[in-house]
C-alpha cells in the first residue's frame, strides 16, 4: 500500500494495507468499542500503533533497519497529525474506550508512482484523482476480532464523501494472500501490479481497486 503521502498526494510506496481476514467465529466475539475520525491529538498514540504494526505486514525479506529507518521518516506524530487534519485525508481509529485498537487512512489524489497510476487509470478508466485506503492495520492481540471490519466499512463510506464518484483503490503485498481475501470480500479486485520501496529495498504490490461502492453484506462480516 502507499502510504506517506503528503498534504495533497500520496508519497511513493510506503506502507503495505495488510489486514488479515476475518473468521466467522470472530463475528461471534467481536471486540467492543467503535470507529471514530482521529484527531490532531490522537496523533502520538497513533504514531505508536503504526510502528508496532508496520513491521507485521512487511514482506520477510525486510530488514529491522529498513523498517525501523521507515517508521522513524514515515510514520510520525506530525505526519498523523497533519493527515488528521488534511481536507485531502481521512484518518480514523478504532477507539474501545481505553486505547486505540486499529487504524485506517484515505488519501485524495494521484499515485505519485507511475505503474499504479497507470494501472488504475486503465482499469477505472478514468484520470485521477482518486481515493487510495492507504492503510489499515490492528493491534496484533485484537486482529479477528472484528476492528479491521470496521475500520474498512468506515472507511468506504468516507471515500464517498472524500471523493464522490472516484475510483477506490489500494495496493497490497503480492505474497499477502489473506489481506487479499480480506479486500476481495469487500468488493475489490486485483487490476495490476507495482513496485514499492522500504529501505532502499523493491517489494512488490497487487493492485486492487473497488469502482462501485456497494455496502458490505452484513452477513460478510
Amino acid at each position: 500500500m502507499t502510504s506517506e503521502p503528503g498534504a495533497a498526494s500520496p508519497a511513493p510506496a510506503e506502507t503495505p494495507t495488510d489486514e488479515p481476514t476475518e473468521t466467522a467465529e470472530a463475528q461471534r466475539t467481536t471486540t467492543p468499542g467503535g470507529v471514530r475520525r482521529a484527531t490532531a491529538d490522537d496523533a502520538a498514540e497513533v504514531a505508536w500503533l503504526a510502528a508496532l504494526t508496520f513491521p507485521l505486514a512487511c514482506p520477510p525479506e525486510a530488514s529491522r533497519s529498513e523498517m525501523a529507518t521507515h517508521i522513524a521518516q514515515k510514520l510520525t506524530p506530525a505526519r498523523f497529525r497533519e493527515w488528521a487534519t488534511s481536507d485531502r485525508h481521512a484518518l480514523f481509529v478504532y477507539d474501545d474506550g481505553a486505547r486505540l485498537l486499529g487504524y485506517a487512512l484515505l488519501v485524495l489524489g494521484t499515485p505519485e508512482g507511475a505503474a499504479e497510476a497507470a494501472t488504475v487509470q486503465e482499469a477505472s478508466g478514468r484520470p485521477a484523482p482518486y481515493v487510495e485506503l492507504s492503510k489499515i492495520y490492528v493491534q496484533p492481540d485484537v486482529q479477528g476480532g472484528g476492528v479491521s471490519g470496521a475500520l474498512m466499512r468506515a472507511a468506504s463510506e468516507v471515500a464517498d464523501e472524500l471523493g464522490p464518484g472516484l475510483p477506490y483503490w489500494l495496493a497490497t503485498n503480492a505474497q499477502n494472500l489473506r489481506a487479499q481475501a480480506f479486500y476481495r470480500k469487500h468488493g475489490f479486485e486485483v487490476v495490476g501490479k507495482r513496485t514499492y520501496v522500504v529501505g532502499g529495498l523493491e517489494h512488490d504490490d497487487v493492485v486492487l481497486l473497488r469502482t462501485a461502492r456497494q455496502k458490505t453484506r452484513q452477513e460478510d462480516w
